[in-house]
Formats: structure tokens, sequence, C-alpha cells
């Protein structure tokens, strides 16, 4: 196994893809691994940071038609973007998605998407056997049950993947906070999304008499 370390192996805005799969209303009435409230405000907010830092994302959904359309939460981020409607199961088999994330030219290609054991783990391993750097944002998946994504995960980490969380993420873009471009996309993900954290970074603005970076005083 090929251990992923060392500074070049951290991702970078600049260098990623996002590929959001099937945040579905058929698929969230399933979904047993996580309440579904934090599956949304989790996928949500990854959208949200990934438009903030000038990630490409692709959106793909599973015959929208029967299963629902992606949730508005995230398409609402993205507005006119066009959803890319499968049958295809395994999300790595459906060429005008692969294609859309061949076009963008990056290389580190981060997923997440319902069902983590179903459709994440499939086009993870897939994309991994041809050489993609993937990475899978957990607490933005959700599975049928918590064993289901628990499994799914190790399967994943197996096969090669790498596992973060939503805010990992972000934090992992942002890099260094003397970084100020996205410092105000930071704060309102932070208080819209982190809950306790974002309100307490708020509070601490109030106490000490600081204003929101970004924003006027």
């Amino acid at each position: 196994m090929t251990f992923r370390n060392g500074l070049s192996s951290l991702l970078r805005p600049e260098d990623s893809v996002l590929v959001l799969i099937d945040h579905q209303p058929f698929q969230l009435a399933n979904v047993n691994s996580h309440d579904p409230h934090l599956v949304v405000n989790h996928a949500t907010a990854l959208a949200k940071a990934a438009k903030a830092y000038g990630v490409p994302t692709i959106l793909t959904s599973v015959i929208a038609e029967r299963g629902g359309l992606i949730f508005p939460q995230i398409t609402d981020v993205f507005p006119g973007q066009e959803v890319i409607d499968r049958t295809f199961i395994n999300t790595w088999e459906d060429r005008k998605v692969v294609d859309a994330v061949k076009a963008t030219g990056r290389k580190q290609l981060i997923i997440a998407g319902l069902y983590t054991e179903i459709c994440v783990a499939m086009p993870v391993i897939q994309a991994l056997g041809e050489g993609w750097d993937v990475t899978v944002i957990t607490d933005a998946c959700g599975a049928f049950s918590v064993e289901a994504h628990q499994v799914a995960i190790q399967r994943m980490i197996a096969a090669g993947a790498n596992m973060m969380t939503w805010l990992a993420l972000v934090s992992e873009w942002q890099r260094d906070h003397a970084r100020t471009a996205h410092v105000a996309e930071f704060v309102d993900l932070l208080k819209n999304h982190a809950a306790g954290l974002g309100i307490a970074f708020l509070w601490e603005q109030q106490l000490l008499n600081t204003p929101v970076p970004g924003k006027a005083a």
C-alpha cells in the first residue's frame, strides 16, 4: 500500500474537483447512519465551500423522475447548473460524469453522496483503480445503517481512499489564516453550518468588539 502523507498529499482548491452524488429525497428517506438533518447541512456546507474556493463541482442524480430532485439547498448554490441524471448506479460508469470531471483538469477527486455503501463506494473504488487521488467526505454521506456506512468506509480505505469531514476539508483548502481572500466565506460557513463553533466565533467577536472579516464594523 502507498501511504498518503507529506505536504503534497494535502488537498488544494486549485487541484480539487468535487462530485456530489444522489443527494435526493428517496435516498435521504432511508438514511439511518446519520441524522438526516445533518446530512443535508453537511452536504450544503460542502457545496458552498467548493463554490467559495473555486472548486469545480459536478452534480449528479439517479433517475430523478422517481427518486426526486437533488436537495434545493445544494442546487441553489449552483443556480442554472446542469444536474447529470444517470441510470448507472455506479457514477463512474457514466461517461458524461467522468468526462465532466476530466474536463476540469483537476487530479484530486472529492466525492460525497447517498448511499455510502453503494453510490459512493462503487465510483470511489473504480476511480482509485484508474489512478485518481480520491477523498470521501464522510459526514456529507449517509447509509442504510451505521454498519453499512462503517463497512463502506473500511472497504474504501482498503482500496486506497482518503477519508475526511467537510470542516476538515475546508480547513485544508484554507490552510493559512493569513490568506484573507476567502475568510468571509469561511466565517459564513462556520456561522451557518458549524453550529456551536460558528456561534462561539460570533460571541468571541462580540466580546472583543471586532467585526466579522470582510464586513464593515
